[in-house]
């Protein structure tokens, strides 16, 4: 009995230390962003680091590649035409 007792220990513990190096190394940084949410502090350093970002765009002469403004244009012309020909009906 106290053999069983020894060799599950050991394996609870080679277990939980391999779950540790492996596995809890990858959550250990979500649980880090999602308490960013949770506490107030957080959320002011989430708000002024967006808020630096818009800054940094707005201060571009461009803000979007051309690729990227010619694929938006398309789709709020699509969008557009699609909203008028509801209100035809």
């Amino acid at each position: 009995m106290r053999g069983f007792i020894y060799k599950t220990i050991i394996i609870a513990f080679i277990f939980i230390i391999g779950f540790e190096f492996t596995i809890g190394k990858r959550i250990d940084p979500i649980v880090e962003n999602i308490n960013k949410f949770t506490d107030e502090q957080g959320r002011k350093e989430l708000i002024n680091k967006l808020r630096k970002e818009m800054r940094k765009g707005l201060a571009k002469e461009n803000i979007l590649k051309e690729e990227d403004r010619v694929l938006i244009y398309k789709f709020y012309n699509k969008v557009k035409t699609e909203v008028n020909s509801v209100e035809q009906n």
